[in-house]
């Protein structure tokens, strides 16, 4: 399945990779695999083990289930809590959004992010942006622009199982317009 590939790199952390090629059938991947011939001390436990390459591969999967965007984490954590706070997003002194039965989602990592039910939103100015991107714990995002904030909201059109709750509701950059929870503005956390 592995062939040899004539390139070799130096990875800054884990020193010299060797890279191959991969072969099944009549599918090949160019550089579809590599394995580091050179680790630190730290890294030993990498050693012997070669690792397939996400874009070279046609899927990846956990059991039965294929994986899409990258591994999730076992460890990562989301929680979705349904909140009868006030929450308005304002731009300049129109409000945008206003709704006091907002989600809260929190997730490992991430500050939280409050999900509004479409009916408490006025997308008139809502124009769908050609970006999406994908969340291994949430599913497929979809952006839109408002006036000349880009990708300013988003919405899991059909969220996973397990975060079904944030289906279809809108998030709100708090770093593009105003949000504010309980008379309180937000901000843009670090990170």
């Amino acid at each position: 399945m592995l062939t040899p590939a004539p390139r070799t790199t130096d990875h800054r952390g884990l020193g010299r990779t060797v890279w191959y090629g991969v072969r099944l059938g009549e599918h090949k991947a160019a550089r579809g695999a590599r394995e580091y011939t050179a680790l630190p001390e730290f890294a030993k436990i990498l050693a012997g083990r070669v690792a397939f390459a996400w874009h070279a591969m046609d899927a990846f999967y956990q059991e039965n289930e294929r994986i899409l965007g990258h591994a999730a984490d076992a460890y990562h954590r989301i929680d979705i809590r349904q909140t009868a706070r006030h929450l308005i997003v304002r731009v300049g002194e129109q409000a945008m959004a206003e709704s006091h039965r907002p989600l809260v989602l929190y997730e490992s990592g991430f500050a939280p992010r409050w999900y509004i039910p479409r009916e408490d939103v006025n997308e008139e100015a809502f124009e769908t942006a050609e970006w999406q991107t994908f969340c291994p714990y949430k599913g497929l995002c979809i952006y839109y622009d408002i006036g000349d904030a880009r990708r300013a909201a988003w919405s899991y059109r059909n969220a996973y199982c397990g975060v079904e709750r944030i289906s279809d509701l809108i998030s709100f950059e708090p770093d593009k317009f105003s949000v504010e929870i309980d008379g309180k503005v937000q901000a843009l956390a670090p990170g």
